[in-house]
């Protein structure tokens, strides 16, 4: 059985690995992958829809993911009007996503993650909360809003990318 304290010496590899994949696909020419894409709305998507059982357990965390997710879809039409999108005459199809918008949220998902887990490590150390106003553990609504916010985001864009890039592939032999 693993102990208790072993547990952020797995996940914080993990972690920083999801960290450094996200970083890296939010800067320069990505290519436009549709079959990976297509699986990423699809999981997002999934995962989006998880989060929003969360309402089933308090209501505010359903609203924040909900919240995120609209807010997300919102700013993935402003990373869509910001993105250039590229071809090379040997016919691979490239995309060239703004760089804030990813590292924004990149650095917001984990500045909220690492906030939660510095706020929860006493109560899962075993130690009593040490004021009355210290958050109960588990989810909060601020935190289902930036995930919501991120998964939105990430859905929302990669369906857009998907859309116009069959549009492009439609038009491309007429010109």
């Amino acid at each position: 059985m693993l102990a208790p304290a072993a547990i952020p010496f797995i996940v914080a590899p993990l972690m920083a690995f999801a960290v450094y994949r996200r970083v890296r696909g939010s800067f320069g020419r990505q290519p436009i992958r549709t079959k990976r894409m297509t699986a990423r709305v699809v999981i997002f998507a999934l995962v989006a829809c998880f989060a929003m059982l969360s309402g089933l357990q308090d209501i505010r965390l359903g609203e924040g993911a909900l919240g995120g997710i609209v807010l997300g879809s919102a700013l993935a039409l402003v990373g869509l009007r910001l993105t250039r999108f590229e071809s090379t005459p040997d016919g691979g199809d490239f995309y060239v996503p703004n760089p804030w918008i990813g590292a924004a949220l990149t650095a917001l998902l984990v500045g909220r993650m690492a906030w939660r887990f510095l706020v929860l490590a006493p109560v899962v150390e075993g130690a009593a909360p040490m004021a009355a106003h210290t958050p109960p553990p588990g989810n909060s609504p601020l935190t289902m809003l930036v995930v919501g916010l991120t998964l939105g985001y990430y859905a929302a864009y990669y369906a857009g990318i998907l859309l116009h890039h069959r549009r492009f592939k439609r038009l491309a032999p007429a010109v």
